[in-house]
């Protein structure tokens, strides 16, 4: 299908391109930006006036539940999710059940989702068999299966000589390992270690946790020269031990989630068991930290953690609930916020959803690596069109997520999808507010 997108704003933050123009699609590329190639004839015209046109949306952090948690999600409402959300690519975590250890897991995963002709799925194979932190997995085949790196998830790895083995290995392959920091004795608490834990006699998790883990990282990469990326950094220490690995030249490059860069320990009111998050907020000096580090580079992209969880998880007290919330439908939204909150210009806040993330999967995503988190022609046409004067106010029950939980229910926000295209082929519109006109309508005007 040949598809004209009319009128909008086009940013490429990859491209530095941010101007207004037209853009011509067909065969689920980019043909053109601004005049549309000679005989092309638009099957469908979406008409952008007063609206964003950016590179699809990427989100290095989206659980999907399945398999094995569908009663929290499911691989159509949470890949519907995305596409609501500006979303076209999600990388999503091995701890699944089974675990993603095993080839015919990954495969069986990558086909599910394409089915679904929604977001594209990019799978992290487990970095040890069933994340039990002892036996490594094999990368080499794992990675014929589509797994794009290698991580623990949330499990910390305890033997520090499986981590060095883990680096040599991977780094023989050319693979990258995905690691959230955090020292696995260190982190056994509820919440963020501070006056407000202590008051509410909640346990609680030092900045040391990371920190303590960054050093280890950062000493076993100097030692095997293998690429890392750390998940979701949380705290100010944590930043500045990430900008002096970057200052000495190692392959790190690493995250934040949407939770951490607008919300602190304050935030968790009374035992409010949506603010039960994996990591724990943090102080105010740490959130100001973590978002002037994804200002100026240190911090690389911003991600949502999305992670459904069931009513009754998370009904239950504070320390025993279940941490995890939705962000696929937020991710946008506030990362525009942080934009205007913080002064940040609009091509650095969609940098870090789109050309950052790209850049740190790589070569990982195969035969799009070219052109993915970017506008460019002859790339794979994978777009979000949004009104950025638009707002909205989060309403758990109207996400299409299957889990409803989130700490910024009631917010203000701003930011709409009115369109998103997978492969130049629509994958979501806005019910409130039809972008799509007839090519006919279109010659008219």
């Amino acid at each position: 299908m040949n598809i004209l997108i009319r009128g909008g704003r086009v940013i490429d933050p990859g491209g530095a391109f941010d101007a207004n123009a037209d853009l011509a699609i067909g065969d689920g590329k980019i043909l053109a930006i601004g005049a549309a190639p000679a005989g092309f004839a638009a099957d469908k015209t979406i008409d952008a006036t007063g609206c964003i046109v950016a590179p699809g949306l990427l989100d290095l952090a989206v659980r999907l539940r399945e398999p094995g948690y569908e009663h929290a999600g499911m691989l159509a409402s949470e890949l519907a999710a995305a596409v609501a959300g500006g979303v076209t690519s999600v990388v999503c975590p091995p701890d699944t059940d089974p675990v993603l250890d095993e080839p015919g897991l990954v495969e069986m995963l990558r086909f599910r989702a394409e089915k679904l002709n929604a977001a594209r799925v990019f799978p992290l194979g487990a970095l040890t068999r069933n994340l039990q932190g002892e036996v490594l997995t094999e990368m080499l085949a794992l990675t014929e299966a589509g797994c794009v790196a290698f991580s623990q998830a949330e499990v910390p790895l305890a033997n520090t000589q499986v981590l060095l083995r883990a680096l040599q290995y991977a780094s023989t392959f050319g693979c990258a390992v995905w690691l959230r920091p955090q020292e696995m004795h260190l982190g056994q608490g509820v919440a963020a270690s501070g006056p407000l834990a202590t008051r509410m006699g909640l346990a609680g998790i030092p900045v040391a946790a990371e920190t303590i883990a960054l050093h280890t990282i950062f000493e076993l990469t100097r030692a095997t020269g293998a690429r890392v990326h750390l998940c979701r950094i949380s705290s100010a220490a944590g930043v500045a031990l990430v900008r002096q690995a970057k200052a000495e030249g190692l392959a790190v490059t690493c995250d934040v989630s949407i939770n951490s860069l607008h919300l602190i320990d304050t935030d968790l009111g009374y035992f409010d068991s949506r603010m039960r998050l994996n990591p724990p907020l943090r102080q105010q000096r740490d959130r100001d930290a973590l978002r002037a580090g994804l200002a100026d580079g240190t911090i690389d992209a911003l991600v949502s953690d999305h992670t459904p969880v069931d009513e009754d998880a998370k009904a239950l007290p504070f320390a025993e609930s279940e941490p995890g919330a939705t962000g696929l439908e937020l991710l946008l939204s506030l990362a525009l916020k942080w934009s205007r909150d913080d002064a940040v210009d609009l091509s650095r806040a969609l940098a870090v959803l789109t050309s950052a993330p790209a850049r740190v999967l790589g070569k990982s995503f195969g035969p799009l690596a070219d052109s993915a988190g970017q506008l460019r022609v002859a790339g794979v046409a994978d777009i979000c069109i949004f009104d950025p004067h638009a707002a909205w106010v989060v309403e758990p029950n109207a996400l299409q997520s299957q889990g409803k939980h989130t700490p910024f229910s009631g917010y203000e926000l701003p930011g709409r999808v009115r369109c998103t295209l997978v492969g130049g082929q629509i994958a979501y519109q806005s019910a409130d507010h039809s972008v799509d006109k007839s090519a006919a309508d279109a010659a008219n005007r």
